[in-house]
């Protein structure tokens, strides 16, 4: 299995696997600004990842709260000059990146062979280790589906004609454990490097921790807005069967989808969803990943939809 390009896979039947995020998350990871996606389920493939934005337009505040997030996770590390994307384009695939690895937020969090910039950005269940990214020319429209699904053929044909790398503020390579086997990043292996004693973290400072409080706030906000939908939709539902006698089919669809989103945000790590590409599309969005947050661990911003437009 190859570490770089498209060809090299992890489990599943992925040809061209894409996530769909949430702006601005998802230009920030595809212009090399974000290196970590957050989860709470272990990354299923190993490399190219295509990003696709979900259609919720990004909030003025929400933008500002994770430009002022990296750039104070940067400033750790002593770059203060920081390119960000003019515009957060929606309902588009943007671009794509490499996924070399996957570990545990406690073992980023203390693993010293990365810059301390780079431990900062994870505090999910599990941090999806991001490299090589790059963007679309001209972003392409397309809808987006739950978890991780492969592009239609028709859409991968033409996008990878049209990629370009992208050069971000400080570009991460992240060391193999084993160098000869490019599987070897995953849960587990960086803690067997270090013991319990010898773990560090980042000493933050006021302006950081307030910064990442105000990403945290910026990442909730979806799950908030979408649970309020759940409980309206779960009304709507029971009218429609006191009405009628039965609630239509509709309904039933929506609850379901809802209640499946609403699972998903709990303290449970979500199931790999299949991999086929007979995902069916959904309208309701889901909030920054960064929202499902451990018991007893805070989380930081690294938004994905896990439904979409």
């Amino acid at each position: 299995m190859r570490r770089g390009g498209g060809g090299g896979r992890g489990s599943g039947n992925y040809t061209n696997p894409c996530l769909t995020m949430h702006q601005p998350w998802a230009s920030l990871l595809v212009y090399g600004i974000k290196r970590i996606e957050g989860r709470s389920w272990t990354a299923p493939i190993r490399g190219r990842l295509w990003i696709h934005a979900a259609s919720k337009v990004p909030e003025e505040d929400t933008i500002k709260a994770m430009e002022d997030f990296y750039r104070e996770i940067y400033a750790v590390n002593g770059i203060t000059d920081i390119q960000f994307p003019e515009h957060y384009p929606v309902s588009k695939l943007l671009g794509c990146v490499e996924v070399v690895g996957c570990v545990r937020c406690e073992e980023l969090a203390s693993w010293e062979a990365v810059p301390e910039g780079v431990r900062l950005e994870g505090q999910t269940d599990f941090c999806w280790l991001c490299e090589q990214p790059q963007k679309l020319l001209v972003p392409f429209d397309m809808r987006g589906y739950q978890g991780v699904y492969n592009l239609e053929k028709k859409i991968y044909e033409a996008a990878v004609r049209g990629l370009v790398p992208v050069k971000g503020p400080m570009p991460v390579k992240f060391p193999f454990p084993n160098p000869r086997d490019p599987f070897s990043l995953k849960p587990g292996s960086i803690s067997a490097l270090f013991s319990e004693n010898e773990a560090s973290g980042v000493v933050k400072s006021e302006s950081l921790s307030a910064a990442i409080a105000g990403a945290r706030a910026a990442a909730t906000q979806f799950n908030k807005k979408d649970q309020n939908l759940l409980t309206n939709n779960i009304k709507n539902s029971n009218s429609n069967s006191s009405s009628s006698g039965q609630p239509d089919s509709k309904s039933l669809e929506e609850d379901k989808m809802l209640q499946s989103y609403s699972h998903g945000h709990s303290n449970e790590k979500l199931s790999v969803p299949n991999n086929t590409e007979q995902h069916n599309p959904i309208q309701y969005k889901e909030s920054s990943s960064h929202s499902q947050t451990r018991e007893g661990l805070k989380q930081i911003p690294g938004a994905s939809a896990k439904v979409i437009s």
